[in-house]
């Protein structure tokens, strides 16, 4: 369809439980995991690289970011995986991603070509057992992206915008009235907004299924729409 796409590869992609090991390899030992990612990379490295739609590579999701089922993070094994993708395809950028909201990027922007960060207004956290609210103003994630630049030559991107509910569970499981506490079409167009006013080049809409199934299923077109005029 001419879509360009961000293809995630390794051990901890998107989308809970993040570590999505296979039950043959959950018993091995962690360097047999390790070469079984490996030789994974490869394998899909080695049969995308020539697609005209993947636009970036990305290994791993959030590696520093302690969140999903996931063994301890390793980071001379991320290295390792960069230098595999590298290898076959030299010509690609590599994004490393962080989470938007804690940390400055800098590891991140050690390991990859382009920064991925996330961007959240409000969700679910388990820990306090409560919603909360990202209060940090758009010039936030606009003098980290130039702090970024500066210390590092390399751009930060967006690649995960909230649009879609973030609630005690996983959506499927979770009633319309609790899904609206963190996102409907004030809250989609709120965060569309703030998104621009932070200058970031650019953004990747997380949700799009969500719409869909709003639309298809609930009687609900609202979002679906407002997304149609975005693009």
């Amino acid at each position: 369809k001419g879509a360009k796409l961000i293809l995630v590869i390794g051990m901890k992609t998107p989308s809970w439980p993040e570590c999505h090991i296979p039950e043959w390899a959950k018993d091995l030992a962690k360097e047999e995991q390790q070469e079984s990612v490996l030789q994974y990379i490869e394998q899909i490295v080695l049969r995308y690289k020539d697609s005209e739609a993947i636009k970036y590579w990305q290994v791993e999701n959030e590696p520093f970011f302690p969140f999903g089922e996931c063994p301890k993070r390793d980071k001379k094994f991320l290295k390792r995986e960069i230098e595999l993708v590298k290898s076959i395809d030299p010509s690609r950028q590599i994004i490393i991603s962080e989470s938007g909201e804690i940390p400055l990027w800098f590891k991140a922007a050690s390991y990859g070509d382009i920064v991925g960060t996330t961007l959240y207004r409000k969700a679910w956290f388990k820990e306090i057992n409560s919603y909360i609210s990202y209060h940090f103003p758009a010039t936030f994630y606009r003098r980290k992206a130039l702090l970024i630049k500066w210390l590092f030559n390399k751009d930060v991107i967006c690649i995960e915008l909230q649009a879609e509910p973030w609630g005690p569970v996983l959506i499927y499981d979770l009633p319309i009235a609790e899904q609206e506490k963190t996102m409907n079409l004030e809250k989609f167009n709120k965060n569309v907004e703030f998104a621009r006013k932070t200058n970031l080049p650019e953004f990747y809409f997380w949700g799009t299924e969500w719409w869909y199934w709003l639309k298809e299923t609930q009687n609900k077109p609202e979002i679906w729409d407002q997304a149609k005029d975005l693009f």
